[in-house]
């Protein structure tokens, strides 16, 4: 079955806590928390103190997306706070391996994220490294965008590089999800959908993670 993961970048800082346990009840599979640096990406988000606070919480995985410049200055205190799965992106790390066996070695999960001009190609070497490829289907570092519905050629490469190698990453696609575009990335491959903006703002939001699953 298709997990769910909401994105908290969505939701009310002010009432975070509440939130979280509402996503809970709702049935959600694990908690997207993307970290933006001001550099990487032209926005800022927060950093391992809340991270640490957000798992103190809940006992849901989180799934922390590094949008930074240098996550290589980081890396352990995002692992100390409590994340699950560590994702950096590929447009930062290149072809080097360094930074994902470093997470693997550490007992979190290492994943790799790429923007939608990335080409998948390149990065081919490093799928035998992953836990986890995110797609963004839209450009990091803002909410609310538009889903690039091209991208759904990574999810299928990526599908072909997993059953070609006998690898079994998990393929996660983040921005503009809503229940069309979820059913066309379910279509395509997808193990996880990240879902912000759309999921926040549904009047029932049990239901509309069930509906998302599909």
């Amino acid at each position: 079955m298709t997990k769910v993961a909401p994105s908290l970048l969505a939701a009310d800082f002010m009432h975070l806590a509440e939130q979280i346990i509402e996503l809970e009840k709702a049935g959600c599979d694990l908690l997207h928390l993307d970290i933006m640096d001001g550099h990487f990406v032209p926005n800022l988000s927060f950093g391992p103190f809340i991270v640490k606070q957000i798992n103190a919480i809940t006992d849901l995985p989180l799934d922390v997306h590094l949008m930074i410049a240098n996550p290589e200055k980081y890396i352990d205190r995002y692992l100390d706070a409590g994340a699950d799965y560590l994702t950096v992106h590929g447009e930062v790390i290149g072809a080097d391996p360094t930074l994902l066996k470093q997470i693997k070695s550490a007992g979190a999960k290492a994943g790799l994220s790429l923007n939608p001009d990335a080409d998948i190609m390149d990065y081919r070497d490093l799928f035998v490294h992953l836990d986890l490829f995110l797609v963004m289907s839209v450009y990091a570092g803002f909410g609310g965008q538009k889903f690039i519905e091209n991208v759904l050629e990574q999810v299928r490469k990526a599908v072909s590089f997993r059953d070609e190698m006998g690898l079994d990453f998990k393929i996660s696609i983040d921005g503009g999800i809503n229940l069309k575009t979820a059913a066309l990335a379910r279509q395509a491959g997808v193990d996880i959908l990240v879902a912000g903006t759309a999921l926040f703002s549904a009047a029932d939001i049990g239901h509309f993670i069930r509906e998302l699953r599909g």
